[in-house]
């Protein structure tokens, strides 16, 4: 059915027809679906879904009464019915012509005496490809694959004169049209690319699947690769997180408390809605429990928060944290946490994008953790990090989303960094954790590095977790050389107290 969709901000002030493909993702990269009576081409390899895409978009056209029609020049109808019926796709509403080679032509001898068999062929498939649309009247039209004309071509010229007349025939019909191509060394299908209206390629290694849209006449689109997924229910699109494309809500000057006086006096107050928090510092030393600590008070209000754990199982989690005396299980069981255990090597930043955007467009997160940054790394394969943690980043701002980035530091004692990549400059507040070594002991001291919107304490503090929770002691304004993790007593001369 075709839509009126007004054009992004960065188009055209105008509303433009739009014809969902039938994937929701997609359309939301196409700002809505293809642009109506226009022709686009499917670039892909083998294997890369593009059959599927076009399975989508006539049966989704088809039930809302659309006349959906698939012209096939490579499978025969019943093959692409039996395939489409394991991904339970209804082709009732979808109409078949099947121009696929019939066994006839390899067990019968065709001889052309005069004709080359291209001339003799290309004017009976014409008459039914003319005779089919002008009596079924489609408004989708999908063409598998269009460079079979080539074979009823006598040379290129023909075959761009060819291809050409017969898309403008469906559009000027009415109808919106896909069609693939069989793209190879040997013909490249570079004319087809210039005369169609839009260019979707669908690409695939043995790591992940992506759809790009390369043309796109008449509309904007979100550009660059973005993560797709073919399973039991079809083509799935991630889209690429954007952060220019999300309108920034009014800020929010109110301030998250820790809920632990000590804490709250060295972040004066609590942290900003609308900010990102950067808890740093080295493994087992608390990181995940003090953000947590921040959710805690957050629920007590009502209020609903999110952590993606990467690195550690759920029920330890759980477990863990009633043993500090931080009831997760009570706030799960309420509705005002969420802990999802997310597999990094399972997910690629897009879909983990697409997760995040349901809690918080859907569910109503405020507070969103991610627990680490190390085990989101994972889920980049190779792609820049940085990239993907600014764009998420900046969208949870725009929704005045609290965020806290849990970063792990390789150093135990030493020479102190806030973190191991380049990710603090994206930070409004940075709290940072580190050990320790004082009378032969390892003890805990926590301190704020950054805080942008407001002052901060300076000092340095001492801090326990026991059973009871986070206990936060006071400045420790009697040592020096806290940073290098080996203090000394202000005064000392030979390092000891």
């Amino acid at each position: 059915m075709v839509q009126s969709t007004p054009t992004p901000e960065s188009s055209t002030p105008t509303t433009i027809e739009r014809v969902p493909t039938g994937v929701e993702g997609l359309d939301e990269v196409l700002y809505g679906g293809l642009v109506a009576r226009r022709a686009y081409l499917l670039h892909g390899s083998p294997g890369s879904g593009k059959t599927i895409l076009g399975l989508h978009f006539l049966t989704s056209g088809a039930k809302q009464g659309d006349r959906a029609l698939f012209i096939t020049m490579g499978e025969t109808e019943s093959q692409i019915r039996m395939n489409a019926a394991v991904m339970k796709f209804d082709l009732t509403g979808v109409q078949f012509l099947d121009l696929a080679p019939s066994p006839d032509f390899f067990t019968q001898i065709q001889s052309y005496d005069i004709f080359s068999p291209a001339d003799v062929e290309r004017e009976p498939t014409t008459d039914r490809i003319t005779k089919e649309v002008e009596s079924y009247k489609p408004l989708r039209v999908f063409i598998d694959a269009i460079t079979h004309f080539r074979y009823l071509s006598s040379d290129d010229l023909q075959f761009r004169r060819q291809t050409h007349s017969f898309l403008r025939f469906l559009t000027d019909s009415g109808a919106t049209v896909l069609f693939t191509s069989e793209d190879s060394p040997q013909s490249p299908d570079n004319d087809l690319q210039y005369m169609c209206d839009g260019i979707l390629r669908l690409e695939h290694n043995h790591e992940q699947r992506t759809i790009s849209v390369t043309k796109f006449r008449g509309s904007d689109f979100i550009s660059g690769a973005h993560s797709m997924r073919l399973s039991a229910k079809g083509m799935e699109v991630y889209p690429r997180l954007l952060p220019s494309t999300e309108k920034k809500q009014e800020f929010s000057t109110s301030l998250i408390s820790s809920g632990i006086p000590e804490l709250d006096e060295l972040i004066h107050g609590g942290v900003e809605r609308g900010t990102i928090v950067m808890v740093t510092g080295p493994t087992g030393i608390g990181k995940t429990t003090v953000g947590m600590q921040f959710m805690k008070e957050a629920a007590g209000r009502g209020e609903r928060s999110v952590i993606y754990a990467f690195e550690e199982w759920t029920d330890m989690l759980i477990k863990r944290s009633a043993g500090i005396n931080m009831p997760v299980q009570a706030m799960v069981d309420r509705g005002t946490l969420s802990i999802v255990q997310i597999e990094p090597l399972r997910y690629t930043p897009d879909e983990f994008a697409r997760m995040v955007r349901e809690d918080v467009e859907g569910k109503g997160a405020s507070i969103v953790m991610i627990d680490s940054i190390s085990g989101y790394g994972l889920s980049v394969r190779g792609e820049d990090l940085l990239r993907h943690i600014h764009a998420l980043g900046k969208y949870l701002q725009s929704k005045n989303v609290a965020v806290i980035l849990i970063n792990e530091v390789d150093d135990i004692v030493g020479e102190f960094k806030v973190s191991d990549i380049a990710a603090s400059y994206m930070a409004d507040t940075i709290i940072f954790m580190r050990y320790l070594e004082l009378r032969g002991e390892l003890r805990r001291v926590i301190g704020v590095l950054k805080k942008r919107h407001s002052d901060f304490q300076k000092t340095l503090r001492e801090y326990e977790i026991t059973r009871y929770g986070i206990k936060v002691g006071k400045p420790l304004t009697q040592l020096r050389g806290l940073l290098m993790g080996v203090p000394t007593a202000i005064g000392d001369r030979d390092g000891t107290e």
